[in-house]
């Protein structure tokens, strides 16, 4: 069972979730400001709010109206908690709607830019311009405020900000958590300091004291082991436990058939000599490609991997367990917040998206329990947790890579053939980023094998290759992303060189899709 290394936050902010896809920025904005904060499903019982001690309360956006059939809802108990509420979207129409406001479809929609006029005065607005720019993203609106309630500011004809000062309950009818709100930093930061009064005492090095103290009594004496993949999520979790339970930790990385051009020797390198991580190395390629065969279901091609990084795990607990004489219970996994709220629905009634590997892809039933200490983080979180344990640089900066590996980006079957040229195109991509200097500027760049051929023409002769979609995003969380806007010499270079370099490959298209609507890997 999933556990994650959670602690109290000292006088930290609640996130109760109603079911939005950016939940978790609402919490991390927070976090920025140097301040816990903890997300948690909107159902979660007034009792264990109340043991949390919060400073402050914000409920999230969700896609829901309020009077939908199965509608989420929050104990109205939550409200009477003594601390400021802040609602955001659905929140705040789940405050007006239940305190005894309306809320009826709105007149016209609003998905995307919108201004806000501010007519009143507020410490929610404390120091900030009359006029915003602000991002909006709903169906409902608030038509009529509850008792006690009064109009801080409109977008048009839509009630964008509210508060009843004497119960301390503000609410937006906008999304301050995203970048594209143009104060939303400001405006939380008024919420969590201003009114809530809370302290900037959350910090890097204050993570990683907790989250060891927090494993140490968690493992006791047992033993673990720690799925690592090479990147710097896996080796960030990896340390941390390390740094709780020492020796009885033992890294196992497996070669899968599925990673990119020499990163199983460059990796294990750099795990072993510049980390000092004890490494076992498994070569596993057979196996795994043996259970792909066939398969160009992306969801089916997961649960495989899935569940065969389970069989390998297990068999390497086994040989462990028969050298020491003692079981090994744990298994640790470098999991992300974005992994998890893309895969299960845990928090709220979030959508799922697609399925992580190391998440919904996992078996249903496993002789392990798994600690992931970084279940609740986002990657320029971990990150900085990384920094403060001492981690090379190389390895913190390295561009994300999927658990699958390359079996998500060689779209329908998988062959070997197919996986090769995936790996020199995702090479030469890496390489000609690098030589323009780009690499550190870009959230991931790399190749996608598509299942499309065409006719080409090569030496004089006609080609009927297939296609690599070249794939480079800008991103600070992996939730959203946009497409780089990469120099045209620069694709020009990645073209010419996969086309040349790539046996088989004969067109080389660009990806200029953003998140959403695109999530950043094809599969």
């Amino acid at each position: 069972m999933a556990e994650t290394i959670r602690k109290k936050p000292a006088r930290g902010i609640v996130v109760l979730d109603f079911g939005s896809q950016t939940t978790q920025l609402i919490a991390r904005r927070i976090r920025e400001q140097h301040v816990y904060s903890v997300v948690l499903p909107c159902s979660t019982p007034v009792d264990s709010i109340r043991a949390l001690d919060p400073a402050g309360l914000v409920l999230s956006g969700g896609p829901s109206s309020v009077y939908d059939a199965g509608a989420p809802v929050c104990d109205p108990a939550v409200l009477d908690l003594g601390v400021p509420v802040l609602g955001i979207c659905y929140g705040l129409q789940w405050l007006s709607y239940t305190l005894g406001g309306e809320v009826r479809p709105a007149a016209s929609r609003e998905f995307g830019p919108a201004d806000l006029d501010v007519a009143e005065r507020s410490s929610l607005f404390e120091g900030l311009a009359s006029r915003q720019k602000i991002w909006m993203s709903h169906g409902d609106e608030v038509a009529a405020l509850p008792e006690g309630f009064r109009a801080l500011g409109r977008s048009g004809n839509v009630l964008a900000a509210v508060e009843n000062p004497a119960r301390r309950i503000f609410a937006v009818q906008f999304h301050p958590e995203v970048r594209h709100t143009e104060f939303g930093r400001e405006i939380l930061r008024n919420f969590v300091f201003g009114i809530c009064g809370a302290k900037p005492n959350w910090t890097s090095a204050g993570f990683i004291a907790e989250t060891i103290q927090a494993i140490r009594e968690r493992v006791g004496e047992e033993h673990a082991i720690c799925a690592l993949s090479g990147g710097v999520d896996s080796a960030v979790a990896a340390t941390l436990v390390h740094r709780a339970i020492g020796a009885r930790l033992t890294n196992v990385f497996v070669d899968t058939g599925l990673l990119r051009l020499n990163e199983f020797e460059e990796t294990m390198e750099l795990l072993e000599r510049r980390i000092g991580l004890n490494v076992i190395g498994v070569r596993a390629a057979d196996r795994f490609l043996e259970r792909l065969r066939g398969v160009s279901e992306p969801e089916l091609k997961r649960r495989r991997i899935g569940e065969e990084f389970i069989a390998v795990f297990a068999e390497q607990a086994r040989e462990l367990e028969r050298r020491t004489g003692r079981p090994v219970r744990y298994l640790v996994q470098g999991t992300l917040y974005p992994d998890v709220i893309e895969s299960v629905s845990v928090r709220g009634p979030s959508a799922t998206i697609k399925t992580h590997h190391n998440v919904g892809g996992l078996p249903e039933v496993m002789p392990f329990e798994l600690i992931e200490p970084l279940r609740d983080l986002f990657k320029d979180e971990v990150r900085e947790v990384g920094r403060e344990l001492g981690l090379p640089e190389e390895m913190l900066r390295k561009h994300p890579f999927p658990g699958p590996g390359l079996a998500v980006r060689v779209l329908g079957e998988i062959t070997e053939e197919k996986l090769q040229m995936a790996r020199q195109a995702d090479a030469v991509i890496n390489d000609e980023i690098r030589r323009a200097g780009l690499y550190e500027s870009l959230w991931q760049a790399f190749a996608v094998v598509l299942p499309a051929r065409s006719v080409g023409v090569m030496g004089d002769a006609r080609s009927y290759g297939l296609t690599v979609a070249v794939r480079a995003v800008t991103s600070e969380d992996a939730m959203t992303a946009d497409w780089a806007r990469l120099p045209a010499d620069v694709l020009e270079r990645i073209s010419a060189r996969i086309v040349n370099e790539t046996h088989g490959i004969s067109r080389v298209v660009y990806d200029i899709s953003s998140k959403p609507p695109a999530t950043i890997e094809w599969e």
